[in-house]
């Protein structure tokens, strides 16, 4: 069944969405038949044979709209959310950017957007509605073909300006079909749980899409929901019986430290929970299963996973229903970039979670099989390239194979991560991976999960090592903590950070996907955008 007919067929489950404040339930096969009566609004609009870009925020509108541009023929182009800490006036030249290299002059987003948004733009696009395309006449669906883009996947710009991953159709249904394979999907006797956003592909294949295209409840809530109360995950999967869910580890771990101030509200049902999107930090596992055991879960829930948008999603996962496994390896020897395998509970050893096998027909290797180097995938859901950039896909993309910037090894054809490239610094002539140093920092008391940065700057003519931390709350003794993020990182890879510099909560520009921006954090600090709550040095710099 090819990806269209699959969307199209009659439904017998349920969508149920969180919209100003109030649960919506409504039948899969509304969404649909909304969906053709979109088209014919964009039709109208001559919005159809084309890319359109849209804001994909978890709205049923967004839905409906999402099938109507596919039944007009047109391809999806997703524009990233407002990065965490970006100011709007960024946000909107980079809308603006997206769109003139779209060639078009539209805009689709959510109505209470639009005055968020409008005075920045300024009229240099036109601001859309999705509410406003639905007619009362319906569509002859004409979807894009097999070998035709259908979806244009921009980065959220983790690692600098956004990139348009271009997706066929027969790559959407290979990654839902991936995906439904991986995790044993059984239709309308299951029910997804998601807050995830669509604006991200772990939201829109790995949730939206994959609910819809197998028959299966979905419960959608949103990141915003989830930011103003992390409980509402596993609450929302033991109140709307939810057997598969997903998110990011950091989103876990402050899953798990609100759940603490109060019980869910019921059992929870859940056979699985893909977690993905960044490294995996084995104490996350464990704390997770320890806080939910009490509620019915079993550690084999935890699917740890690897995936990327120039895969469409998914790429390698463990098994469904296996416990999750680590390798234990020497520290120091890993933040040199060598695989030296220790005893569970070695002084200096660190756990790295195995991220399983390439799922389906998708192939994982590390170009270097003896140690820590890039990981190259070839996959049939893999993306024909980054649209009008013909020079970076020729130099990621390259013969059948992708190059995806992330650094581990392959043991026992099972995936083992440590880092990106990004997350790699030159010191003193020594190439570190600081994701280690920045997991084990995360979790000092005082830090706020997933909110701590290490990055190198310039000054005086000197390579300058600064920890980033946002904080949990505001009783902090600031040098004490600025010394053990010190310790963690001199034991964890033998380097001496110069200086640790405060920051409220918020102050981190994030992707909506939970990964800290670098290269922007960099940008801030050099600039003195930060606003510091406290800056602590640890270490004279010569001037």
């Amino acid at each position: 069944m090819s990806l269209f007919d699959a969307l199209l067929a009659p439904k017998t489950s349920t969508l149920r969405t969180f919209e100003n404040g109030d649960s919506v339930v409504q039948p899969w096969n509304d969404v649909i038949a909304r969906g053709y009566r979109m088209a014919t609004g964009l039709r109208r609009r001559g919005l159809g044979q084309r890319p359109v870009a849209c804001v994909l925020t978890n709205s049923s509108d967004v839905i409906s709209g999402m099938l109507g541009i596919w039944l007009n023929g047109g391809a999806i182009a997703s524009l990233p959310v407002p990065a965490r800490a970006m100011d709007i006036r960024e946000y909107a030249d980079q809308q603006v950017a997206i769109c003139n290299r779209l060639g078009t002059g539209t805009l689709m987003l959510e109505r209470q957007l639009i005055g968020a948004l409008a005075e920045a733009i300024g009229g240099r696009v036109q601001l859309l509605p999705w509410d406003e395309l639905e007619v009362d006449r319906a569509c002859e669906p004409e979807p894009p073909a097999d070998d035709e883009p259908a979806f244009i996947q921009f980065s959220s710009g983790s690692t600098g300006f956004p990139k348009g991953c271009i997706l066929t159709s027969a790559a959407i249904e290979s990654q839902l079909q991936t995906i439904s394979d991986t995790l044993e999907l059984q239709g309308p006797e299951d029910v997804a749980v998601s807050w995830l956003p669509l604006s991200h592909d772990m939201g829109t294949f790995g949730a939206m899409l994959s609910s819809w295209a197998f028959d299966m409840g979905l419960v959608l809530s949103s990141p915003i929901r989830f930011i103003r109360d992390p409980r509402t995950w596993f609450e929302d999967c033991a109140e709307f019986g939810g057997r598969v869910t997903a998110g990011p580890p950091a989103a876990l771990r402050t899953a798990v430290r609100a759940q603490a101030t109060r019980p869910l509200p019921g059992a929870l049902q859940l056979r699985t929970c893909v977690l993905g999107a960044e490294q995996i930090p084995w104490s996350v596992l464990v704390d997770a299963t320890d806080a939910y055991a009490p509620f019915g879960l079993r550690p084999e829930v935890w699917m740890p996973a690897y995936g990327m948008a120039e895969a469409t999603l998914m790429v390698a996962a463990v098994d469904a229903g296996e416990l999750p496994t680590a390798l234990h390896l020497d520290s120091a020897a890993l933040a040199e970039g060598e695989v030296n395998e220790v005893p569970e509970g070695a002084v200096g050893a660190t756990p790295i979670v195995s991220l399983g096998c390439g799922r389906g027909e998708t192939s994982v290797r590390a170009a270097d099989p003896s140690g820590i180097s890039e990981i190259t995938i070839a996959s049939p859901s893999l993306a024909s390239g980054y649209f009008d950039d013909a020079e970076l896909t020729a130099e990621v993309f390259r013969d059948g194979e992708f190059a995806t910037g992330d650094r581990g090894f392959v043991r026992d054809d099972h995936l083992y991560l440590v880092g990106r490239e990004d997350d790699m610094l030159s010191v003193a002539g020594r190439n570190v991976f600081v994701g280690e140093i920045e997991a084990a920092v995360d979790i000092l008391d005082g830090v706020r999960s997933g909110c701590s940065t290490l990055i190198d700057v310039g000054q005086n003519s000197r390579t300058c090592l600064v920890m980033l931390l946002e904080l949990r709350h505001e009783e902090v003794d600031y040098r004490q903590l600025a010394t053990a993020a010190s310790r963690t990182a001199k034991a964890k890879a033998g380097l001496l950070i110069d200086e640790c510099v405060f920051l409220a909560k918020g102050s981190l520009p994030k992707t909506p996907s939970g990964k800290i921006q670098r290269f922007r954090c960099r940008h801030l600090l050099a600039s003195d955008e930060f606003e510091p709550v406290e800056r602590v040095r640890l270490r004279r710099i010569r001037r």
